[in-house]
């Protein structure tokens, strides 16, 4: 749900860990692409296969907002942790292309 700075920081201050709108929102967008890979593939998956590769997917976007938070000094700030993780990714694929000259 959007929420503006404010309403952020002051949920930051009531809440132990705070985890962003953007990694919520991740597990519907990973169930359409399960289900686009799963339709071009003519697979069947049981509804326990897809919940058990979706938990994989939401355990990883978790891990890895959590890992980076606690890399930059930021414990519990998830929405950092989300946002730094998700531009070095971008970075990283950019420097490796050979886009980034520095």
């Amino acid at each position: 749900m959007p929420t503006t700075n404010e309403a952020v920081e002051y949920l930051k201050g009531k809440v132990d860990i705070y985890l962003p709108a953007k990694a919520a929102n991740a597990g519907g967008v990973a169930t359409s692409a399960l289900e686009m890979a799963q339709n071009s593939a003519r697979l069947f998956w049981s509804a326990e296969e897809v919940d058990e590769k979706l938990k994989g997917i939401m355990n990883n976007i978790f891990e890895t907002a959590y890992k980076t938070a606690q890399e930059y000094d930021r414990p519990y700030d998830l929405q950092f942790g989300a946002n730094a993780a998700g531009f070095l990714k971008v970075y990283k694929a950019y420097k490796a292309m050979g886009y980034l000259n520095f």
